[in-house]
């Protein structure tokens, strides 16, 4: 994960409960009207957190449909600029949809491994 991203999983300190979660900061699969990233502070049950796994399955499903579908498209001889560029446009967005997940998930496995003692997967 780049330092960019990095520094958004680590809350700020100033009020806003933080101390008392360092490790339970999620990225959600989905941004603000702005474009900018959204966080859930929570230990992973509740309802956004079902939401925002039930959206990333669906974008992983989503991805794979699309690689199917690129797979189908490039084996083709007569295929447009037209249908190339929606293609690369599909293929971009999913791209940013899987990184994002493959994001969160990482990160929430080092925040799980710190948590219980563990460095690299073993215990420390």
């Amino acid at each position: 994960m780049n330092d960019d991203i990095a520094k958004h999983f680590e809350p700020s300190s100033e009020g806003d409960g933080a101390l008392e979660h360092p490790d339970s900061v999620r990225l959600l699969p989905w941004s603000n009207g702005d474009g900018n990233p959204c966080y859930l502070l929570g230990d992973g049950t509740g309802y956004v957190s079902r939401v925002a796994d039930e959206i990333e399955s669906l974008q992983l499903e989503m991805a794979d449909d699309l690689t199917g579908h690129a797979d189908d498209l490039l084996g083709c001889q007569r295929v447009s600029n037209r249908e190339l560029r929606f293609l690369a446009r599909g293929l971009t967005d999913s791209l940013r949809d899987v990184r994002r997940v493959a994001d969160s998930r990482g990160a929430r496995l080092r925040a799980a491994e710190r948590s219980s003692g563990c460095v690299d997967g073993r215990e420390a």
